[in-house]
């Protein structure tokens, strides 16, 4: 036999097997970074909820000023403080009706209806439905 085909032969190996090591390293170190990133993002996520409920207590505040202030001011035009604290709560609950709706509205959306149907198979009724007349 050949020594240097011998030879050729192990180092074509060991190459493949350096190769490989990288690879390998290659993919650990993808996946260090991805578990970096995910905390890093989940530690944002975290600060941005923080953050969120802290504007909405502060939100909330300036809502009852405002509604504090408009009570106020019908009352001293001369309506009774029982009739007006009903026209506030009654807006109030106008409003959360409307916002309800809103939220009830755009919820189906969140269901991704449009991917799930193109995932589903073609049926004969689908088909038959998609096309003219």
């Amino acid at each position: 036999m050949n020594p240097d085909a011998e030879k050729d032969g192990s180092g074509v190996l060991e190459d493949a097997r350096l190769l490989w090591h990288d690879l390998l390293g290659l993919g650990a170190d993808r996946i260090r970074l991805a578990a970096l990133e995910t905390r890093r993002a989940g530690d944002s996520l975290v600060s941005m909820v923080i953050s969120a409920i802290m504007i909405a207590v502060l939100l909330m505040g300036a809502w009852l000023g405002l509604q504090a202030v408009a009570l106020l001011v019908l009352i001293e035009q001369g309506f009774a403080a029982s009739s007006v604290i009903l026209i506030a709560v009654a807006a109030n609950l106008l409003l959360t009706l409307f916002l309800f709706g809103l939220i009830r509205r755009n919820s189906r959306f969140l269901q991704f209806p449009s991917t799930f149907r193109s995932l589903q198979p073609l049926t004969p009724e689908r088909l038959d439905a998609g096309k003219p007349s």
